[in-house]
């Protein structure tokens, strides 16, 4: 265990830096996971951290649970921590993470396409959807919110270490999926609902979410097989494009329990 008592120590300038820019971690090739949540899933997922950090509070009442995790510990003051956090109601301790980007694309993998999705809370709900329904990998078009930074992370809730997560995409990258691609659409293309009626949704798919306001681009509807449209009997012109992606991911999670039995 190391003791720190200074804000300007370089290690707590380093996480400052990956908690309030949300494309340090490129640049470090560190991420900051904080809270115990994120740091229990990291290594239910086999992650070991390189760094673990605590509040003094926290090592006198929950060492036992992280001080063998890693080699090196570091406890400072409570008030101290809490310059580190990103957070209304900071948390007690985090992990520093080794990071590098994943690079090539798994062609046969159930895949989520992000393009140009570019809220936080949204990018992080639709990794924890596409989790959830079996989709393990999502590639990120460029214009994409940074899939490690730290809001991205929390709104994931630990969804990021099960998945191969692919940055800085272009469009024609996409060509190497050996897979059905689907688009999500406000005005063209049938009801997904029709499309899980008469069993013509694929078992292994890419679904393509699109820029809150603009939708999916040009280049990347033409590549679409079905641009896919939800049932939206109240009235409303578009969904939230997480909302979007939980209920598209859902119907597709049910059709292959379908064409698997």
């Amino acid at each position: 265990m190391i003791e720190i008592s200074s804000k300007d120590n370089p290690l707590l300038k380093s996480i400052r830096r990956l908690s309030q820019d949300s494309s340090a971690y490129r640049k470090q090739g560190r991420v900051w996971l904080e809270g115990d949540h994120l740091c229990r899933a990291a290594l239910d997922r086999g992650v070991k951290p390189l760094q673990v950090v605590m509040t003094q509070a926290a090592w006198h009442s929950a060492r036992w649970a992280w001080q063998d995790v890693c080699e090196q510990v570091f406890v400072l003051p409570d008030a101290l921590f809490e310059t580190l956090s990103g957070l209304e109601s900071p948390a007690q301790m985090g992990f520093v993470l080794n990071w590098a980007p994943e690079i090539t694309l798994q062609p046969d993998c159930a895949t989520v396409v992000l393009d140009r999705v570019q809220d936080a809370g949204n990018v992080g709900a639709i990794l924890r959807s596409a989790s959830a329904f079996g989709f393990k990998q999502v590639v990120a078009m460029r214009g994409t919110a940074a899939l490690w930074s730290a809001k991205v992370l929390r709104a994931g809730m630990g969804a990021h270490f099960g998945m191969h997560l692919i940055e800085g995409a272009e469009p024609e990258w996409l060509t190497a999926l050996a897979m059905p691609i689907l688009t999500t659409s406000s005005h063209q293309g049938p009801y997904l609902h029709e499309l899980g009626a008469q069993h013509r949704l694929p078992a292994v798919c890419a679904w393509v979410l699109g820029h809150e306001g603009q939708g999916v681009c040009s280049q990347i509807m033409a590549m679409a097989q079905f641009q896919v449209r939800i049932a939206q009997p109240g009235g409303e012109e578009s969904l939230n494009v997480a909302s979007a992606a939980a209920i598209c991911l859902h119907a597709s999670a049910a059709a292959a329990l379908l064409w698997s039995t």
